[in-house]
């Protein structure tokens, strides 16, 4: 940490990370910062630990897609703004949400400690309307309107490449435009650390049953040849597939909930596995899948 000098510099800035100044600090940080929260770092160009941690807090700015943003004032040259804020060495960085400061620190800091700084800020600030975006896609894609539900996920996953969410939500978009293939690549690339999240599995489960919808008989031919033949299992397992691929997804699960009561066991638990997959594509809370799994808990424990 340094002592104030009197030298002059500017570094560079980037999409989310601006220079400011005197005329310009009202903007960029005391009204910015009621939208998102924003990092204000204090620096000098003949500053040695300000080239340390300058560009330490601008990695982990980056890093966190928009839920903050950084400013940098070079203290030489807005001489003023430094004053106000009783700045009396450097680096120092403020915090500023809903245009008032919220957080500070000075001196270079270790990198994890820069880390959970920006990470208390960026919860003050929540995802920065990005649960709204997501509402709004999900509202899209259950009216129909696949192309701009598939627009906007991908707009949320740019800010947020780690969102399950979006991304799941995403490869469902492009099953609805029939684009089998796009949505597996794009859940095959997931990356790892939300490649098992449930909305991540939902998606990979609703691939799983679009590649069988492909793959389905006509539901009347099915049911006869089941009414001709009542234990022809495999008959009620490709009638259980067909039923879901017209749309039928309840009498799907009755179905398959009926071939499981005939033979757990046949052909690897095969109406049991159909079953979790068709309830892993659904909300958690839907209806079809809550009293699915119920009768199917009672079957299993008879």
């Amino acid at each position: 940490m340094l002592e104030l000098g009197t030298k002059s510099g500017a570094p560079e800035a980037g999409d989310l990370i601006k220079d400011s100044s005197e005329a310009t600090f009202m903007a960029d940080v005391i009204e910015a910062s009621r939208e998102v929260p924003v990092i204000v770092d204090f620096w000098a160009p003949w500053c040695g630990p300000c080239k340390t941690l300058g560009p330490a807090l601008e990695k982990i700015v980056t890093e966190a897609k928009g839920r903050v943003r950084m400013v940098k004032v070079n203290v030489d040259e807005n001489q003023r703004i430094a004053q106000q804020l009783r700045i009396q060495s450097i680096p120092t960085v403020y915090a500023f949400w809903q245009g008032q400061p919220v957080d500070a620190f000075q001196g270079a800091l270790p990198q994890s400690e820069i880390k959970a700084f920006v990470d208390r800020l960026s919860s003050m600030g929540g995802d920065a309307g990005l649960g709204d975006a997501l509402a709004a896609a999900e509202e899209m894609l259950a009216e129909g309107a696949a192309v701009d539900a598939a627009q906007t996920f991908a707009a949320i996953l740019g800010e947020m490449p780690d969102s399950a969410a979006a991304l799941g939500g995403l490869a469902r978009a492009h099953l609805a435009m029939g684009e089998t293939d796009q949505a597996e690549a794009l859940l095959n690339n997931a990356p790892a650390e939300i490649a098992k999240a449930p909305e991540v599995d939902a998606a990979r489960a609703q691939l799983a049953l679009a590649r069988q919808a492909v793959d389905a008989g006509p539901v009347a031919d099915l049911r006869a040849k089941v009414d001709a033949d009542p234990g022809d299992l495999q008959a009620r397992l490709d009638l259980a597939k067909a039923l879901h691929a017209s749309g039928q997804v309840q009498e799907a699960v009755d179905e398959l909930l009926d071939l499981f009561r005939r033979d757990r066991e046949w052909n690897d638990g095969a109406a049991k596995a159909q079953l979790f997959t068709i309830f892993e594509s659904l909300k958690p809370q839907d209806p079809i899948a809550l009293n699915g799994r119920r009768k199917l808990s009672s079957l299993i424990f008879a």
